[in-house]
């Protein structure tokens, strides 16, 4: 079984720093997003986007990451934020009740 991946760029810019995330967001994946945004947020910024344009999939260990970080992200006094977010992961967040735990923005 091939091995799933999560592509990550950083774009840094003023008061925010963008994740562009590509592939799967599950298990297997989530040790190194929770990774970089761990240390970003060890000088943070105002915002970090999560740029979800490339993201294929997510599974429940992915969800709970993505709430994880936004409240990391709260008591660190930035704000994180999922950006172009798509029908499939939209459809998950409302199914799941976590539409509301974060901040979605239609773009980056």
């Amino acid at each position: 079984m091939e091995r799933p991946e999560l592509s990550i760029t950083t774009e840094h810019a003023p008061d925010e720093v963008i994740f562009h995330l590509a592939g799967e967001i599950d298990v297997l994946t989530v040790a190194n997003l929770s990774a970089l945004v761990n240390e970003t947020l060890a000088e943070p910024p105002a915002r970090i986007v999560l740029d979800m344009a490339g993201v294929t999939f997510c599974d429940s260990q992915g969800l709970g990451t993505l709430v994880v970080l936004s409240r990391k992200a709260q008591h660190a006094r930035s704000v994180l934020s999922l950006a172009n977010v798509g029908d499939f992961l939209l459809r998950v967040l409302d199914i799941t009740g976590l539409r509301s735990a974060l901040m979605i923005s239609s773009t980056a």
